[in-house]
Protein backbone atom coordinates (compact mmCIF):
# COMPACT_ATOMS: atom_id res chain seq x y z
CA UNK A 1 0.00 0.00 0.00
CA UNK A 2 1.21 3.60 -0.63
CA UNK A 3 1.84 5.73 2.34
CA UNK A 4 -0.43 8.41 3.00
CA UNK A 5 1.07 12.11 1.70
CA UNK A 6 2.05 14.34 4.91
CA UNK A 7 3.38 17.39 4.96
CA UNK A 8 6.13 19.09 6.94
CA UNK A 9 6.79 22.77 6.77
CA UNK A 10 9.81 24.75 8.35
CA UNK A 11 8.56 27.99 9.36
CA UNK A 12 10.91 31.05 9.23
CA UNK A 13 10.00 34.87 10.41
CA UNK A 14 9.58 35.25 6.24
CA UNK A 15 8.86 32.34 4.62
CA UNK A 16 7.36 28.47 5.27
CA UNK A 17 9.10 25.65 3.36
CA UNK A 18 7.15 23.08 3.06
CA UNK A 19 7.97 19.73 1.90
CA UNK A 20 5.50 16.56 0.38
CA UNK A 21 6.56 13.01 1.25
CA UNK A 22 6.42 10.23 -0.62
CA UNK A 23 6.03 12.56 -3.16
CA UNK A 24 9.25 14.64 -2.57
CA UNK A 25 7.75 17.99 -3.58
CA UNK A 26 8.67 20.94 -1.88
CA UNK A 27 7.39 24.54 -2.10
CA UNK A 28 7.75 27.93 -0.23
CA UNK A 29 5.48 30.67 0.36
CA UNK A 30 5.81 33.92 2.12
CA UNK A 31 4.56 33.51 6.11
CA UNK A 32 1.91 36.28 5.75
CA UNK A 33 -2.11 35.50 5.32
CA UNK A 34 -1.90 35.67 1.28
CA UNK A 35 0.83 32.79 1.74
CA UNK A 36 -0.65 30.80 3.92
CA UNK A 37 -3.82 30.81 2.20
CA UNK A 38 -2.12 29.39 -1.09
CA UNK A 39 0.00 26.59 1.35
CA UNK A 40 -3.50 25.38 2.30
CA UNK A 41 -5.13 25.23 -1.23
CA UNK A 42 -1.99 23.77 -2.78
CA UNK A 43 -1.91 21.16 -0.16
CA UNK A 44 -5.56 20.38 -0.65
CA UNK A 45 -4.96 19.77 -3.94
CA UNK A 46 -2.37 17.44 -3.53
CA UNK A 47 -4.55 15.53 -1.20
CA UNK A 48 -1.96 15.97 1.88
CA UNK A 49 -3.86 15.12 4.95
CA UNK A 50 -1.82 15.61 8.04
CA UNK A 51 0.64 18.40 8.54
CA UNK A 52 3.63 18.56 10.94
CA UNK A 53 5.90 21.50 12.35
CA UNK A 54 8.74 21.73 14.89
CA UNK A 55 7.18 22.34 18.37
CA UNK A 56 9.79 25.38 18.91
CA UNK A 57 9.42 29.00 17.94
CA UNK A 58 6.55 31.33 17.07
CA UNK A 59 6.93 32.11 13.44
CA UNK A 60 4.24 29.31 12.55
CA UNK A 61 1.68 30.45 15.10
CA UNK A 62 -0.69 31.94 12.10
CA UNK A 63 -0.42 28.91 9.94
CA UNK A 64 -0.64 26.12 11.95
CA UNK A 65 -4.44 28.29 12.98
CA UNK A 66 -5.43 28.63 9.72
CA UNK A 67 -4.29 24.96 8.94
CA UNK A 68 -6.31 23.29 11.96
CA UNK A 69 -9.13 25.08 10.81
CA UNK A 70 -9.14 24.22 7.09
CA UNK A 71 -9.45 21.13 8.64
CA UNK A 72 -5.66 19.16 8.76
CA UNK A 73 -4.54 16.91 10.92
CA UNK A 74 -1.54 18.62 12.57
CA UNK A 75 1.05 17.69 14.73
CA UNK A 76 3.86 18.85 17.04
CA UNK A 77 7.28 17.17 16.68
CA UNK A 78 9.92 17.35 19.32
CA UNK A 79 13.53 19.09 17.63
CA UNK A 80 15.22 16.70 18.94
CA UNK A 81 13.93 13.96 17.34
CA UNK A 82 14.37 15.74 13.86
CA UNK A 83 17.91 15.78 14.54
CA UNK A 84 18.05 12.42 15.91
CA UNK A 85 15.89 11.07 12.26
CA UNK A 86 18.14 13.59 10.08
CA UNK A 87 21.24 11.19 11.52
CA UNK A 88 20.05 7.65 11.49
CA UNK A 89 19.39 8.86 7.50
CA UNK A 90 22.82 9.50 7.52
CA UNK A 91 22.49 13.29 6.39
CA UNK A 92 24.54 16.31 7.16
CA UNK A 93 23.11 18.97 4.99
CA UNK A 94 20.69 21.44 6.56
CA UNK A 95 18.40 23.85 4.69
CA UNK A 96 14.98 25.20 5.02
CA UNK A 97 14.04 22.80 1.77
CA UNK A 98 15.55 19.98 3.66
CA UNK A 99 14.69 20.82 6.39
CA UNK A 100 10.67 20.48 5.46
CA UNK A 101 10.88 17.48 3.29
CA UNK A 102 12.96 15.83 6.42
CA UNK A 103 9.95 16.19 8.29
CA UNK A 104 7.40 15.54 6.14
CA UNK A 105 9.76 12.09 5.80
CA UNK A 106 9.48 11.76 9.59
CA UNK A 107 5.81 12.48 9.57
CA UNK A 108 5.56 9.12 7.51
CA UNK A 109 7.65 6.90 9.39
CA UNK A 110 6.71 8.08 12.57
CA UNK A 111 2.98 8.84 13.05
CA UNK A 112 3.48 7.91 17.34
CA UNK A 113 5.86 10.57 17.86
CA UNK A 114 3.05 13.31 16.88
CA UNK A 115 1.47 14.89 19.72
CA UNK A 116 -2.06 17.40 19.34
CA UNK A 117 -1.50 21.17 18.35
CA UNK A 118 -2.98 23.10 21.34
CA UNK A 119 -6.05 25.21 21.71
CA UNK A 120 -5.53 28.76 21.14
CA UNK A 121 -6.46 28.98 24.79
CA UNK A 122 -3.65 27.04 26.33
CA UNK A 123 -0.91 28.38 24.03
CA UNK A 124 -2.07 31.64 25.64
CA UNK A 125 -2.26 30.36 28.85
CA UNK A 126 1.42 28.79 28.32
CA UNK A 127 2.64 32.40 26.99
CA UNK A 128 1.49 34.22 29.71
CA UNK A 129 2.92 31.04 32.04
CA UNK A 130 6.67 31.73 30.19
CA UNK A 131 6.32 35.65 30.59
CA UNK A 132 5.71 34.78 34.52
CA UNK A 133 8.68 32.63 34.65
CA UNK A 134 10.36 35.47 32.89
CA UNK A 135 9.67 37.98 35.15
CA UNK A 136 10.77 35.86 38.45
CA UNK A 137 13.97 34.96 37.13
CA UNK A 138 14.18 38.97 36.05
CA UNK A 139 13.35 39.86 40.00
CA UNK A 140 16.03 36.98 41.33
CA UNK A 141 18.75 39.06 39.11
CA UNK A 142 17.66 42.30 40.46
CA UNK A 143 17.77 41.24 43.91
CA UNK A 144 21.22 39.60 43.46
CA UNK A 145 22.54 42.92 41.87
CA UNK A 146 21.22 44.53 44.65
CA UNK A 147 23.08 42.72 47.40
CA UNK A 148 25.94 43.80 44.95
CA UNK A 149 26.07 47.23 44.94
CA UNK A 150 27.16 49.95 47.45
CA UNK A 151 26.08 53.16 45.44
CA UNK A 152 22.65 54.49 46.88
CA UNK A 153 21.64 55.83 43.54
CA UNK A 154 22.56 51.95 42.33
CA UNK A 155 20.71 50.73 45.34
CA UNK A 156 17.44 52.54 44.79
CA UNK A 157 17.57 51.70 40.71
CA UNK A 158 17.02 47.84 41.20
CA UNK A 159 14.68 48.45 43.90
CA UNK A 160 12.65 50.53 41.50
CA UNK A 161 13.24 47.90 38.96
CA UNK A 162 12.10 44.98 41.75
CA UNK A 163 8.85 46.84 42.06
CA UNK A 164 8.52 46.98 39.09
CA UNK A 165 8.88 44.05 37.86
CA UNK A 166 7.11 42.38 40.75
CA UNK A 167 4.21 44.55 39.68
CA UNK A 168 4.17 43.66 36.01
CA UNK A 169 4.04 39.35 37.49
CA UNK A 170 1.03 40.18 39.86
CA UNK A 171 -0.57 41.56 36.30
CA UNK A 172 0.31 38.51 34.18
CA UNK A 173 -0.25 36.39 37.45
CA UNK A 174 -4.01 37.66 37.73
CA UNK A 175 -4.60 37.30 34.17
CA UNK A 176 -3.85 33.85 34.37
CA UNK A 177 -5.92 33.06 37.44
CA UNK A 178 -8.78 34.97 35.39
CA UNK A 179 -8.27 33.16 32.49
CA UNK A 180 -8.49 29.57 34.62
CA UNK A 181 -11.22 31.27 36.86
CA UNK A 182 -13.96 31.74 33.34
CA UNK A 183 -12.43 27.70 31.91
CA UNK A 184 -14.96 25.02 34.37
CA UNK A 185 -12.51 21.68 33.06
CA UNK A 186 -9.21 24.17 34.18
CA UNK A 187 -10.91 25.38 37.61
CA UNK A 188 -11.83 21.80 38.46
CA UNK A 189 -8.17 20.56 37.63
CA UNK A 190 -6.46 23.08 39.50
CA UNK A 191 -8.51 22.09 42.64
CA UNK A 192 -7.84 18.59 42.34
CA UNK A 193 -3.73 19.60 41.52
CA UNK A 194 -4.09 21.74 45.00
CA UNK A 195 -5.02 18.72 47.09
CA UNK A 196 -1.88 16.71 45.99
CA UNK A 197 0.55 17.43 48.95
CA UNK A 198 3.32 19.72 47.85
CA UNK A 199 1.55 21.50 45.19
CA UNK A 200 0.99 24.94 45.58
CA UNK A 201 -0.45 27.89 42.96
CA UNK A 202 2.76 28.08 41.05
CA UNK A 203 2.92 24.59 40.33
CA UNK A 204 -0.37 23.66 39.73
CA UNK A 205 -0.86 26.26 37.26
CA UNK A 206 2.53 25.14 35.63
CA UNK A 207 1.23 21.70 35.38
CA UNK A 208 -2.21 23.10 33.97
CA UNK A 209 -0.36 25.35 31.49
CA UNK A 210 2.72 23.69 30.52
CA UNK A 211 1.26 20.16 30.64
CA UNK A 212 -1.74 19.67 29.09
CA UNK A 213 -1.74 16.31 28.41
CA UNK A 214 -1.40 15.40 32.47
CA UNK A 215 -4.32 12.54 33.01
CA UNK A 216 -4.41 11.41 29.38
CA UNK A 217 -1.45 9.17 29.62
CA UNK A 218 -0.22 6.54 31.58
CA UNK A 219 1.71 6.94 34.35
CA UNK A 220 4.73 5.86 32.57
CA UNK A 221 4.57 8.41 29.15
CA UNK A 222 3.61 11.33 31.72
CA UNK A 223 6.92 10.70 34.10
CA UNK A 224 8.45 10.78 30.79
CA UNK A 225 7.03 14.08 28.72
CA UNK A 226 7.99 15.70 32.31
CA UNK A 227 11.64 14.39 32.47
CA UNK A 228 11.32 12.71 35.87
CA UNK A 229 11.70 8.81 33.86
CA UNK A 230 14.74 7.21 35.26
CA UNK A 231 15.92 5.64 32.03
CA UNK A 232 19.06 2.77 32.03
CA UNK A 233 22.48 3.06 30.74
CA UNK A 234 23.96 -0.06 30.62
CA UNK A 235 26.21 -1.89 28.20
CA UNK A 236 27.69 -5.36 28.34
CA UNK A 237 28.90 -6.56 32.12
CA UNK A 238 29.57 -2.39 33.28
CA UNK A 239 26.99 -1.48 36.10
CA UNK A 240 24.29 0.16 34.44
CA UNK A 241 22.85 3.82 36.14
CA UNK A 242 19.61 5.13 35.60
CA UNK A 243 19.05 8.74 35.03
CA UNK A 244 16.45 10.53 34.13
CA UNK A 245 16.51 13.07 31.40
CA UNK A 246 14.99 15.24 28.31
CA UNK A 247 11.49 16.31 29.39
CA UNK A 248 9.98 19.90 30.20
CA UNK A 249 12.44 21.74 31.92
CA UNK A 250 9.23 24.13 33.56
CA UNK A 251 7.92 21.31 34.64
CA UNK A 252 11.01 18.79 35.88
CA UNK A 253 11.85 21.99 37.95
CA UNK A 254 8.34 23.24 39.58
CA UNK A 255 7.63 18.67 40.30
CA UNK A 256 11.11 19.26 42.33
CA UNK A 257 10.26 22.17 44.70
CA UNK A 258 6.84 19.81 45.32
CA UNK A 259 8.86 16.85 45.65
CA UNK A 260 11.26 18.75 48.27
CA UNK A 261 8.02 20.16 50.11
CA UNK A 262 6.09 17.18 50.17
CA UNK A 263 9.33 15.32 51.48
CA UNK A 264 9.42 17.67 54.82
CA UNK A 265 6.15 18.49 55.12
CA UNK A 266 3.97 15.40 54.58
CA UNK A 267 3.63 12.93 56.77
CA UNK A 268 3.18 10.17 54.45
CA UNK A 269 6.07 11.55 51.65
CA UNK A 270 8.65 12.41 54.41
CA UNK A 271 8.51 8.86 56.29
CA UNK A 272 9.26 7.79 52.27
CA UNK A 273 11.90 9.64 51.62
CA UNK A 274 13.40 8.92 54.66
CA UNK A 275 13.29 5.36 53.90
CA UNK A 276 15.02 5.96 50.70
CA UNK A 277 17.67 8.53 52.76
CA UNK A 278 18.02 5.50 54.99
CA UNK A 279 18.80 2.89 52.25
CA UNK A 280 21.59 5.42 51.22
CA UNK A 281 20.00 6.85 48.16
CA UNK A 282 21.45 10.82 48.01
CA UNK A 283 19.18 13.29 48.90
CA UNK A 284 18.09 14.62 45.30
CA UNK A 285 17.72 10.90 44.07
CA UNK A 286 15.43 10.92 47.43
CA UNK A 287 13.63 14.20 45.93
CA UNK A 288 13.45 13.67 42.12
CA UNK A 289 11.78 10.13 43.11
CA UNK A 290 9.29 11.93 45.34
CA UNK A 291 8.60 14.53 42.76
CA UNK A 292 7.54 11.56 40.30
CA UNK A 293 5.34 9.94 43.04
CA UNK A 294 3.54 12.96 43.16
CA UNK A 295 3.36 13.36 39.64
CA UNK A 296 1.72 9.80 38.64
CA UNK A 297 -0.78 10.06 41.78
CA UNK A 298 -1.74 14.11 39.78
CA UNK A 299 -2.08 11.90 36.63
CA UNK A 300 -4.27 9.03 37.83
CA UNK A 301 -6.27 12.08 40.46
CA UNK A 302 -6.84 14.24 37.14
CA UNK A 303 -7.78 11.05 35.25
CA UNK A 304 -10.51 10.10 37.67
CA UNK A 305 -11.47 13.50 38.39
CA UNK A 306 -11.10 12.90 41.94
CA UNK A 307 -9.39 15.23 45.05
CA UNK A 308 -6.41 13.83 47.09
CA UNK A 309 -8.13 11.38 50.07
CA UNK A 310 -5.08 10.98 53.17
CA UNK A 311 -7.43 8.53 54.07
CA UNK A 312 -7.13 6.20 51.27
CA UNK A 313 -3.57 6.44 50.09
CA UNK A 314 -3.98 3.10 47.67
CA UNK A 315 -6.95 4.43 46.08
CA UNK A 316 -5.56 7.86 45.15
CA UNK A 317 -3.35 6.27 41.92
CA UNK A 318 -4.20 3.85 39.81
CA UNK A 319 -1.64 1.75 37.43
Amino acid sequence: MMAALAAGIDAGKTYLDIGIEPSRKHFRVANAAAGIEDAIARLQQAGVGKVVLEAIGPFAQAAVTRLVAAGFEVGLVNPRRIKAFREAEGRRAKTDRLDARLIARFAVRMTDALRPVPTESQQALKALATRRRQLVEMIAMEKTRLKQAADPLLCESHRTAIAALSAERARIEADIDARLAADAAATRKRAILLSVPGFGPAVATTLITDLPELGTLDRRAIASLAGLAPHPTQSGTSIGRNQIGGGRPCVRTALYMAGLVAGRCNPRFRTEYQAMRAEGKPAKVAIIATARKLLVLANSLVKNDRLYDPAHVAANVTH
